[in-house]
C-alpha cells in the first residue's frame, strides 16, 4: 500500500511539473501573398500601445534609404465601441497600394494560421498563441513580431488597456541563426 502511495505521489508532482516544450515560445511562420526582390533597412522597434496611444504607424525605407513601407498596428474592438479587445498590425507597400495588407498570406479572409499571424489576440481563442513569435517573410526581408506583455482592466475582462509588441525588420532568415 506504501508503495503504490508513494508511487502515485510521484506521478502527481512529475505531472505538476511543467515540461520544457510547454514553456518554450512557440514560432509560427508565415509567407506574405507578395515575393518579390525587395529587401529593407534593419531595424528593431519596440512599441507600447494603450487606449491613449492606440494606432502606431511608421515608414520603412528600403535599402536605397527610400520609404517603401507603411507599417500600423491599429486597435480592435467591438463594433460602435471604444474598447480594445486586440490589435492588428498591417503592412502596406507605398509603391503598390491596391493592397491594405501584405502581412496576410492571401488577401482572403481565413482562420488559418498562417493569415492571422498580425492579430495580436489573446482572448485564447486566436488561431495564433499571443505569446508565440510570429515571423513573416514578405519580398525578400523578415518580419519578426513578438508581444512582450499585455495588461486586462479589469483583470476578468476582455478589455485590454496595454500591449507592448516587439517588431524587427530583418533581411536574413532568423529561422536559420538558431
Amino acid at each position: 500500500m506504501k508503495r503504490i502511495r508513494a508511487t502515485l505521489v510521484l506521478i502527481f508532482c512529475l505531472a505538476s511539473i511543467p515540461l520544457a516544450a510547454q514553456n518554450s515560445t512557440q514560432v509560427v511562420f508565415g509567407e506574405s501573398f507578395r515575393q518579390g526582390p525587395t529587401r529593407v533597412t534593419e531595424q528593431t522597434l519596440e512599441i507600447k500601445l494603450d487606449p491613449h496611444n492606440a494606432s502606431y504607424r511608421e515608414r520603412i525605407k528600403d535599402l536605397r534609404g527610400n520609404d517603401r513601407y507603411e507599417f500600423m498596428i491599429v486597435p480592435q474592438g467591438p463594433e460602435g465601441d471604444t474598447k480594445i479587445t486586440s490589435w492588428q498590425l498591417r503592412l502596406r507597400d507605398l509603391h503598390h497600394a491596391i493592397y491594405d495588407n501584405i502581412l496576410r498570406a492571401t488577401q482572403e479572409t481565413s482562420s488559418e494560421p498562417g493569415n492571422n499571424l498580425g492579430w495580436l489576440n489573446p482572448d485564447g481563442f486566436s488561431p495564433v498563441r499571443i505569446r508565440a513569435q510570429r515571423i513573416i517573410k514578405v519580398d525578400s526581408f523578415y518580419v519578426l513580431v513578438q508581444v512582450k506583455g499585455y495588461h486586462f482592466t479589469p483583470v476578468d475582462s476582455p478589455y485590454l488597456d496595454s500591449m507592448t509588441v516587439e517588431v524587427k525588420f530583418s533581411n536574413s532568415d532568423p529561422r536559420q541563426q538558431k
